[in-house]
């Protein structure tokens, strides 16, 4: 049987994979078996800490709109989740997104949407 090289077609195989594994160092970025290694490795993390980023960032809104009701000098709210239960309550759709950059933003007016729940009696109170 005769010897067959792969010549050209593994080489094109082998540059695809480099240029996905460009950025790394040593030997992440030389040796093929560790490059395919590799790339699966940073395609497992990305898909992972795609799902992990929106808690993350959940967990910052919610520290901030705490940061700014624990500011408020009249103490309207003492925590995040009485202000957050009485706007669901009130049936005000405000996301978590959405009160953050309002407590960030325009402070004060968070607090006037604080003092319109608290005087707003609704018919189930």
């Amino acid at each position: 049987m005769t010897r067959i090289k792969r010549g050209y077609i593994a080489r094109k195989r082998r540059t695809k994979i480099r240029l996905f594994i460009s950025s790394f160092r040593g030997a992440h970025s030389r040796l093929t078996r560790t490059i395919t290694q590799q790339k699966i490795k940073a395609l497992v993390s990305a898909h992972r800490d795609r799902d992990r980023k929106k808690g993350d960032f959940r967990g910052l809104w919610i520290s901030r709109i705490n940061a700014r009701i624990g500011e408020n000098p009249i103490k309207i709210y003492h925590r995040y989740h009485n202000l957050m239960y009485n706007l669901y309550k009130r049936q005000l759709l405000l996301n978590h997104k959405i009160v953050a950059q309002i407590a960030i933003l325009k402070g004060n007016c968070l607090f006037m949407i604080a003092n319109e729940i608290i005087k707003f009696k609704f018919p189930g109170d």
